[in-house]
């Protein structure tokens, strides 16, 4: 043990005799634990992200969404989920299913006295709470079964409706005009942002302007119809039921109620009318893909520690070489090759364990950094940092725990392999031979 803390005492001095060359050689293990803690944590920050945004969705939904066929479909036809695709489903799967919650929005005009608001009118049923984890403002509430069997105008607002349509005072009670009709207003949704369930983009969507009744009180003061007009066009199209979101009573049967569901729908539906997302599928295929990119991060950072190793390989040669003569006196008094091989590779591990201490405290500065960073390269490049998906955009990075002494360890050992070979040259050398060097 005394040989031991006498090699690294020896060591510590001999490294501090050329501070400039030892700085620059820890530079090289500095830079890669940095870069391996900073990309690990930046790449589970992005992967979380995209977690968050399906799981929002609901690891027990199944999700339907109707979807206008692109060709062959005339206006003035029904098409996409019906009432009666809700009915089967509801016979078929009601023993596997804790809640079965249709949805029918549009594009409607709000209004209040002066106040005008153009949102999203959305039909419902007292379950879309529960499986869209949103929250009522306190003093309201959402609809209830009864709401909706006796179709009564009663509507929730989203935060920003309630600020625009009623800025001031208590909104509970009060009257919303939806189109040609009044509705009384009987709560208010907190703030959320929601995620469409289309499987192909999972964008956070705007719900704060959308005010919602309940679907049988759309079915009957509203219907079915949609109409568009533009220069030149007429059109009217016929939705029954925009979005239906199944939840299952298990997580583990998700899988198997997703091919129900599948089976059951297609039957009925001869043209590609609907679409179908199983957030849990999309969520096992996201934590797949944040694991290969933490990986491929973690092999990018890896290159910089190999790098830096070999920088304390050439440096450790050329110390070899420069301390000839120290290494022929120390063998002529006594010292032992396994003596002389100690010494170099503690040197050699110094080094590394140093960089990677320093590695790892500024490792520790990404989530600190990250938001000045982030605005800096959007003054510097806003067009190219536009273009960017969004959660690359506004990735907050998470440090990734085993990440600290991983990366310790692996700049440690990278002192040892890397300091192996100019400990065992200098072990070797003929102390005859060395001392004759000048």
């Amino acid at each position: 043990m005394i040989a031991w803390l006498r090699a690294i005492r020896l060591s510590i001095k001999e490294l501090l005799l050329h501070p400039l060359r030892s700085s620059l050689t820890v530079l090289g293990i500095f830079i890669g634990v940095a870069s391996v803690i900073w990309l690990l944590a930046i790449g589970e920050g992005i992967g979380r992200k995209a977690e968050e945004q399906i799981v929002d969705l609901g690891a027990r939904n199944i999700i339907l969404r109707t979807v206008k066929p692109s060709g062959g479909q005339e206006g003035g036809r029904l098409y996409g989920i019906t009432r009666d695709d809700l009915q089967r489903l509801t016979n078929t799967l009601s023993d596997d299913l804790d809640r079965i919650v249709p949805v029918r929005a549009i594009t409607q005009s709000f209004g209040r006295g002066s106040r005008e608001l153009e949102g999203r009118l959305v039909g419902t049923t007292a379950g879309y709470l529960e499986v869209m984890r949103m929250e009522m403002e306190e003093g309201g509430r959402f609809f209830t079964p009864n709401d909706g069997k006796e179709e009564r105008n009663y509507c929730v607002l989203g935060p920003q409706a309630r600020a625009e349509l009623i800025p001031f005072g208590d909104a509970v009670g009060q009257k919303v005009r939806i189109g040609e009709e009044f509705y009384e207003v009987i709560g208010v949704m907190k703030n959320k942002t929601s995620h469409s369930s289309d499987n192909k983009s999972l964008k956070p969507e705007d719900v704060s302007k959308d005010i919602y009744i309940p679907i049988e009180t759309f079915w009957r003061r509203i219907g079915d119809m949609i109409v568009i007009r533009a220069r030149g066009l007429f059109q009217q199209d016929i939705v029954e039921i925009s979005q239906v979101v199944l939840e299952v009573t298990s997580q583990d049967k998700v899988l198997d109620m997703a091919q129900v569901v599948e089976t059951t729908i297609a039957k009925e539906h001869t043209m590609p009318d609907y679409s179908m997302t199983v957030p849990l599928e999309l969520l096992e295929q996201a934590r797949t893909t944040r694991l290969l990119f933490i990986v491929f991060l973690g092999m990018i950072a890896a290159i910089s520690l190999v790098v830096g190793g070999i920088g304390i390989m050439n440096i450790m040669l050329a110390t070899v070489t420069e301390r000839t003569r120290e290494i022929g006196i120390r063998r002529a008094l006594g010292a032992k090759r396994r003596d002389i091989t100690r010494q170099f590779l503690i040197e050699s591990v110094v080094l590394s364990a140093v960089g990677g201490l320093l590695g790892i405290a500024a490792g520790l500065t990404c989530p600190l950094l990250a938001g000045p960073l982030r605005s800096s390269l959007l003054y510097l490049f806003p067009s190219q940092m536009s273009a960017l998906p969004e959660e690359i955009r506004d990735v907050e990075p998470l440090l990734v725990g085993w990440s600290i002494p991983l990366s310790l360890i692996i700049a440690v050992v990278v002192g040892v392999v890397f300091g192996v070979y100019p400990a065992m040259k200098a072990a070797k050398l003929d102390p005859i031979e060395a001392l004759r060097r000048e």
